[in-house]
């Protein structure tokens, strides 16, 4: 398997890095840790202008026609400087509507995300869902009004959810789950806002009959609706994989600097063989989350069964709690007690790290998932 980037993708890189080098420090998520929304609309609008938003999607909605692996490569870097805007929560809801929507429906909710002007996000997780796509814990009801529908139900922790223009809500109905297309400001749709642990925004969603028109509904509910909700969510959680990633080698990279510059006992301390040894194992992790993570991004890139692309995903989920747990434990044991201060930079790092490993299936689930595959349990005796 071939693991080198083309031209066309090293330009992608470069275009990207230098991006948020210039516009978007580290230094910009500190100030936006307090503002009510988290993130800034300019930044969004500039970031479908250079075309980031759209890498992944056809050309038929205003996309590059590129691959899952280009926006991977993307996000990879928007990682190293903690960029808040919600790239990851727009691309599942943008290839849940590709996935399961009407081309009409793919040009007036996904076009505008692409280009910049309009936030989605995906409204999925329930109090009962523990992260499966299946339907099975969805509460959330739908149930014919007219000619249209009327959903009642309570999604938690909608990424972005507070200042998203539009929700991909999943709900049940008669017929089997649906997913449907929800405006912010329908009537009936509350929010409260929460924050996660890095710092951003995301909102606990009560749809109170919320009544939407029939061509709110994403395709048929049913089977079909389930596998592109499933091959939504698997895109997100590779795509965590790469933002996870590029925070890994950011953090080790900042880890050794650090070694180089430090001096105890009047020397360097990355001289100190037993640290040096330490940052090695850190290296070494980074290299098995970002072997893990291209194999899983060129697994959903290439549109491989669900058998398939869930084992590739559950595998690098698992490896980026492991390894991201552990570089980032040992980048703030190695900075010492400037590490657990929140005047330096590695704690937002490990924070967000957390946050990932958590998104769209923690360890627990992941492995638990991989166990029950085919591919695992195959030629395993019951007995």
């Amino acid at each position: 398997m071939n693991f080198d980037l083309s031209d066309d993708q090293r330009m992608l890189v470069d275009t990207v890095a230098s991006f948020v080098k210039k516009q978007s420090p580290v230094t910009r998520l500190r100030g936006l840790r307090e503002d009510a929304v988290g993130w800034q609309p300019a930044v969004w609008q500039q970031l479908g202008e250079l075309g980031l938003l759209g890498v992944m999607f056809p050309e038929t909605v205003g996309g590059m026609g590129g691959s899952f692996v280009d926006a991977a490569l993307i996000i990879e870097q928007l990682g190293t400087t903690l960029v808040p805007e919600p790239v990851i929560p727009a691309l599942v809801a943008g290839s849940a509507i590709m996935a399961a929507g009407s081309a009409e429906q793919q040009r007036r909710w996904v076009a505008p995300m692409i280009e910049g002007k309009s936030v989605l996000t995906l409204a999925h997780s329930e109090a009962a869902t523990r992260f499966a796509a299946d339907g099975v814990g969805v509460a959330t009801r739908a149930v014919k009004a007219g000619a249209g529908w009327r959903l009642d139900g309570d999604k938690r922790w909608v990424l972005a959810g507070h200042a998203a223009d539009a929700l991909v809500v999943s709900a049940q109905t008669d017929a089997g789950l649906a997913l449907f297309v929800v405006p912010r400001d329908a009537k009936g749709v509350e929010f409260q806002v929460v924050k996660t642990m890095d710092g951003a925004h995301a909102a606990m969603v009560g749809l109170r009959g919320v009544e939407v028109g029939a061509d709110a509904l994403l395709g048929e509910p049913g089977a079909a609706a389930q596998a592109a909700l499933e091959q939504a969510l698997d895109g997100g959680a590779a795509a965590t994989c790469a933002e996870g990633y590029g925070i890994m080698r950011t953090a080790l990279w900042m880890t050794v600097e650090y070694l180089r510059t430090r001096e105890q006992f009047g020397v360097k301390i990355g001289t100190f063989q037993a640290l040096q040894h330490r940052a090695v194992d850190m290296f070494v992790e980074c290299e098995l989350g970002k072997s893990m993570m291209l194999l899983a991004a060129l697994t959903v890139s290439e549109g491989a069964a669900a058998p398939a692309r869930q084992s590739a995903v559950s595998a690098a989920k698992v490896q980026l709690a492991q390894s991201g747990r552990y570089v980032t434990q040992q980048a703030i044991q190695l900075h010492g007690g400037i590490g657990v201060t929140d005047e330096h930079d590695i704690g937002l790092y490990f924070k967000r790290m957390h946050v990932l490993a958590t998104l769209f299936g923690d360890e627990e689930f992941h492995l638990g998932r991989f166990a029950r595959l085919p591919s695992f349990t195959e030629g395993v005796s019951a007995s």
